[in-house]
Parts: structure tokens; C-alpha cells; sequence
């Protein structure tokens, strides 16, 4: 298949392209590297550089190279940005993704896969895990806009025949194939902790230790970013049996304190902690119920233990200190 990936230079992007690569798929990346690094991007893949307001470059793009599917993981993905800045996520997030799947529709393009959130669902009502039963209620504007895309491919399945998955992920963590995670600013908990390992801070902030879990700190669900890569591709060549959307995690939780444990016991640093206020927003728990896809399309997360994930990316830190800066 040939897969057009929006984003592909980023994190999660960049890890789907290494695998699409490996199952023999031909990729197309078209980043414009706000977040992400073309240092990142498999060698095999093709390269572009541009942005998803560029209707007209887009049109371009799929003409010339005439591809097959979509992976959309190109977004502003900051939920405190979003609160105080919402016209860009609302509009540039949301513009943007009808861009992009106007072309796809316009050239034939007609297998969409959207990065879409776990921030659909802010404070579930019903038991935790969450499954996809429960109630969208998104948890600020990023994921409004994220809920606005699936809504959107809802339509144009239904108008269209445009046959989507969208893939609501809980707290993305790790590394594989050489490739690491670095963002600017970092917000992702695990690399901030080790940054303390590193020396680039001199502490970690727990914001809150006054939650209702047991040692008090929020509760998250970490699904490795190779777990994530196979559930992509997995639905992806599902697409033919019809649309689909589902939770993507482990089903278990862990809280701060017990990342921050982790991250002591892998790296032998102390890395020092200190209580700050909560954030506002902030969850006691969320952990995904992910039945759906491995009942529907076999999917097992098979390295997403815990001391696992945070060992491979102080492996990669180690190896680039100033990560992409590094290569």
C-alpha cells in the first residue's frame, strides 16, 4: 500500500513510518517540522516538507504521487495551550484535517486512519476502563477538535464512502527503531523525569498528591508507542471491512509516584520530587478498556511494561543527550 502520513516526523508519526516501512508499505511524509524532526524520518520514506493549510501543495502531492491511504498525526497537541489559546487549536486543527481530507477524498485516497485522544472523554462518568461506550465529553479544545475530526469522517463515510479508524490513545510513551522522543517544550512525564536523571533539571514537580488513588497521584494508562504502531496498522488493513474506532492502553494504571519509582530504580539516580498544585483538568485516574481491538482485530501490547518503556527511552537519552540535536 501507499500511505500518506501527515506527521510523520514526529514521535508517533515517525515510529508508524519505520513500521509501515517494514511491512513493505511505501510512505509518503509531509510534515512541516514544527514539532518534528527530519532526522526522524525513515530514510526509506519520502520526504516533503509543507504544511496542511497549503491546500493547493496538498492537491500537488496527491496527484503526483497517488496514494492509497491516509495516517493523520500532524496537530497541535498541547491540552494546557489549547485552553488559553483555543482559536488555534479549533481552527488550525480542524481546518487543517478538512483540508486534508478533502484531497484525499478528491484524488481517490479513501483509507483514513486519525491520531485522535483520549481527551475525548475528560472525567468519564462510568467505571473506569474506559471503553468506547462511554460518552463523549471532550476535556478542552484540543479535544474538541480531535472529536470534531471524528465527526467529520463519520460523514464523509457516510457521503463518500471514505472508510476511517480512529485511534484514541492514552499516555504514549517509549521508543524503538533507533528513534526517541523530543519535543520542544517536553510536556510527556516520563521524559521530564529523566531529564532529572540527566542533569537537565533538578527536580520533578508532582502536581497534586491529594488524589483519590492510593498514593494520592494521578493515575495514567502507558501504551508504548510500538504497541501503538501495530494497533495503526492493524486497522489500517482492516479499513476494508468497514470503519472503526477504538481505546487504545493497557487496561492497567500507574500513578506519577510510581513512574518516578520506576525511573529510580532503572536509571540509579535519586531524582528528587516536589508537590505543586494540581492542574486544572487533571483526573484522578484514566485507563483505556481496550477489548474492542483485540477481540475485533487481535491486537496485544507487548511492551508496554512499565520498567520496559521507561529503560528504552533512558537508552535513548543516553545515546543522544540532546536528542535529535544529536544525530
Amino acid at each position: 500500500m501507499k500511505v500518506f502520513v501527515t506527521g510523520g516526523a514526529g514521535f508517533i508519526g515517525s515510529h508508524i513510518v519505520a513500521q509501515l516501512i517494514r511491512e513493505g508499505d511505501q510512505v509518503i511524509v509531509f510534515d512541516n517540522l514544527y514539532q518534528g524532526h527530519r532526522a526522524a524520518v525513515d530514510p526509506q520514506a519520502h520526504f516533503i516538507e509543507g504544511d496542511l493549510a497549503d491546500q493547493a501543495l496538498l492537491d500537488e502531492v496527491f496527484a503526483t504521487h497517488k496514494p492509497d491511504a491516509v495516517m493523520h498525526f500532524a496537530s497541535y497537541t498541547l491540552v494546557g495551550e489549547s485552553t488559553t489559546n483555543p482559536f488555534k487549536y479549533l481552527r488550525d486543527n480542524v481546518v487543517n484535517g478538512l483540508n486534508l481530507m478533502e484531497t484525499a477524498v478528491k484524488h481517490g485516497a479513501l483509507k483514513f486512519v486519525l491520531s485522535s485522544t483520549a481527551n475525548l472523554f475528560d472525567d468519564p462518568d462510568k467505571v473506569i476502563p474506559i471503553s468506547e461506550a462511554e460518552k463523549i465529553v471532550p476535556g478542552s479544545p484540543y479535544g474538541e477538535s480531535k472529536a470534531i475530526l471524528e465527526r467529520m469522517l463519520y460523514w464523509l463515510d457516510q457521503t463518500k464512502e471514505m472508510k476511517y479508524a480512529a485511534l484514541r490513545y492514552f499516555n504514549a510513551c517509549g521508543c524503538g527503531y533507533g528513534l526517541g522522543e523530543d519535543h520542544d517544550p517536553e510536556t510527556h512525564l516520563i521524559p521530564l523525569i529523566l531529564q532529572v536523571a540527566q542533569g537537565k533539571r533538578d527536580k520533578i514537580y508532582i502536581y497534586g498528591n491529594d488524589y483519590d488513588t492510593p498514593d494520592g497521584t494521578c493515575i495514567r494508562d502507558y501504551v508504548h508507542v510500538l504497541d501503538l504502531a501495530s494497533a495503526h496498522i492493524l486497522a489500517l488493513r482492516a479499513l476494508d471491512d468497514g470503519s472503526r474506532a477504538y481505546n487504545l492502553g493497557t487496561g492497567n494504571g500507574f500513578s506519577v509516584s510510581e513512574i518516578i519509582e520506576t525511573a529510580r530504580a532503572v536509571t540509579g539516580h535519586p531524582i528528587p520530587a516536589e508537590v505543586a498544585g494540581r492542574r486544572a483538568g487533571d483526573p484522578d485516574t484514566l485507563i483505556a478498556a481496550s477489548d474492542k481491538i483485540r477481540t475485533e482485530l487481535g491486537w496485544n501490547p507487548t511492551h508496554s511494561d512499565v520498567r520496559q518503556v521507561v529503560s528504552d527511552v533512558w537508552t535513548w537519552m543516553q545515546a543522544h543527550p540532546n536528542g535529535y540535536a544529536s544525530y
